[in-house]
């Protein structure tokens, strides 16, 4: 998840988004990537439940990235598993500029992206217990408590993802802001639907996922990273 912050958007006014926006410039390179490779990789919202079997060629477990930020944990973890199909979810343009360019450069066969607001995304274009993985790594923390409200895992949102995520699915979510991590394991906690698989504090960072840049920032700056992993289903802890 990029660290964008404005324009400001009150919660409570328009309801739970993924994003605040600070769109950056994009480089060259990465307005030729939409020029020449959004065709192929990139995905329009569709406003009703998408057929993810006609868009990848084949039946295959769905994995979804939200907020992928510069698009390196993404390129890589669909790299390394070839017998998944990844969904990219990012709305900050240079990210996704960068992502597409890194697709094309290894012919990616198992990666389509959307640039558009993950929770939009989710509602509309997603089909109930389509998905067997969600990743949110590094999501936007939101420090000051005023902006406590913006924060993404919120207990609709969190309930929103209980309904996409099929049964025995995966919840993955990665932070290095300690409060934050905090505020996710009580969110989810209290959500039905829901059982954790990880300590209460967080696991070590496991194999699936690639050491990112923000992560490697924090590490810099003295902070843990919590991998806090949840399967889909009520049996609770």
């Amino acid at each position: 998840m990029t660290d964008n912050d404005e324009p400001e958007l009150a919660a409570h006014h328009r309801g739970i988004r993924s994003f605040v926006l600070r769109e950056g410039r994009m480089t060259p390179a990465q307005e030729r990537a939409f020029a020449e490779h959004w065709s192929r990789y990139g995905l329009e919202p569709a406003g009703a439940p998408r057929d993810f079997a006609a868009v990848f060629g084949r039946t295959a477990p769905l994995v979804m990235e939200i907020g992928f930020g510069n698009g390196e944990a993404l390129a890589w973890s669909s790299e390394q598993d070839q017998a998944r199909d990844f969904i990219g979810v990012e709305v900050h343009g240079p990210g996704v500029g960068r992502l597409l360019n890194a697709l094309a450069e290894r012919d990616a066969r198992n990666v389509r992206v959307y640039r558009h607001d993950a929770v939009e995304v989710l509602r509309h274009d997603i089909a109930p217990d389509a998905l067997g993985e969600v990743r949110i790594w590094f999501p936007d923390p939101w420090p000051k408590k005023r902006h406590h409200k913006r924060r993404l895992i919120q207990p609709e949102f969190v309930a929103l993802l209980a309904s996409r995520v099929a049964e025995g699915g995966l919840l993955h979510l990665a932070t290095d802001w300690q409060p934050y991590a905090e505020h996710m394991l009580e969110v989810l906690e209290a959500a039905p639907g829901w059982r954790r698989e990880s300590a209460p504090a967080g696991e070590g960072r496991p194999p699936w996922r690639l050491e990112t840049r923000f992560e490697r920032r924090g590490l810099k700056l003295g902070h843990a990273v919590a991998d806090l992993l949840y399967r889909r289903g009520d049996v609770a802890n």
